[in-house]
């Protein structure tokens, strides 16, 4: 394994209440970024993702301990080297007036520029290539003020790329996008650090992903513990289900996903095959029925029927059967049931 690009030692983050008084969020954070890696921060809101963030990319100082990049302390770094090896996407829509696309980018490269702050040939090269790698030639020349949400975070990190860093932190780059934007730009940002052989750590709320994608996580509990390993270790741990334990909601080990804790109506016997029978139990589960699918005795028995190309249910309880041509109008009538 490579030396660690960034590491903490002893580290203790948090922000002053008063002129005298600072509330402690985390402490003994004691932890390392990997060349290659794609590293997940995750936690509850409050517990300090972003005062984490802030405070490794110089930002904001720490109560105590150190941050060094490439063996350097970051909060002794001048502003312009500091920017040559780290880079730092905020949730926070800046006002860039009418800039174009292309020349947002271009800021990144204003580390290296001279006092004038003219491009040069490799400077402009650079920002083509980074307009690329997000997949974003089509946007270069329009307007951010005109862009999506999706649009403007892809150019963004572009622009982040731009600045050639060695580490990149992301602070919730997949927030107020849709599924689809979603993996496109975690899928983008996990190809960018396999190319460029540097580092990535990026907040976000979107557990799912994470757990799929990540190679590393850092997980913020309330308490200030930040657990670190891969994303399975934890979930084995435990450490996942009891940071993100709350009333109603419960993680599920096998399966990898939250549930509700909806109060039990009974248990249904699903008799069917395919998707259709996946989604059915899948609908019965969410209005709290428990399913099974062995022949057992049960009061009810749901059917998943096919005719002619079209799907249909059969639902038999106490000798009375219904068909139902929906899951919706299924589940509508099991509720009144």
């Amino acid at each position: 394994m490579s030396d660690p690009i960034l590491i903490t030692d002893n580290l203790a983050i948090g922000y002053k209440v008063s002129q005298k008084i600072f509330r402690n969020v985390a402490s003994d954070i004691n932890v390392s970024l990997q060349a290659g890696e794609v590293v997940c921060l995750l936690g509850p809101n409050g517990a300090g993702k972003s005062t984490l963030l802030r405070t490794l990319a110089g930002m904001q100082s720490p109560i105590k301990g150190e941050v060094r990049l490439l063996g350097d302390d970051v909060y002794q770094l001048a502003p312009q080297e500091l920017a040559k090896r780290l880079s730092l996407v905020l949730t926070e829509r800046v006002d860039v007036g009418m800039l174009s696309a292309y020349a947002l980018v271009t800021l990144g490269r204003y580390p290296y520029t001279d006092w004038w702050g003219k491009l040069t040939q490799e400077d402009e090269a650079i920002a083509t290539w980074a307009i690329k790698s997000v997949g974003a030639e089509h946007l270069a020349q329009r307007n951010v003020s005109e862009l999506s949400d999706g649009e403007r975070q892809k150019i963004m990190i572009a622009r982040a790329l731009a600045q050639s860093p060695i580490v990149m932190l992301l602070d919730e780059p997949t927030a107020f996008l849709d599924l689809p934007r979603r993996v496109e730009i975690m899928q983008l940002l996990r190809q960018l650090v396999r190319e460029t052989n540097g580092a990535i750590l990026l907040s976000t709320h979107d557990l799912d992903l994470a757990l799929r994608l990540a190679d590393k996580v850092w997980l913020l509990a309330t308490d200030g513990t930040l657990h670190v390993g891969a994303p399975e270790d934890l979930v084995l741990s435990g450490a996942f289900a009891k940071t993100f334990r709350s009333e109603g909601v419960e993680f599920d080990v096998r399966s990898g996903e939250f549930h509700l804790n909806i109060p039990q109506k009974g248990e249904v016997n699903l008799v069917g095959q395919g998707m259709e029978a996946v989604w059915t139990t899948r609908a019965l589960q969410r209005i709290g029925f428990h399913v099974t699918q062995h022949g057992n005795p049960s009061p009810i028995l749901v059917e998943v029927i096919w005719d002619g190309g079209s799907v249909f249910w059969r639902i038999t309880s106490r000798e009375v059967v219904s068909i139902h041509l929906s899951l919706y109008e299924m589940v509508k009538f099991l509720d009144f049931l």
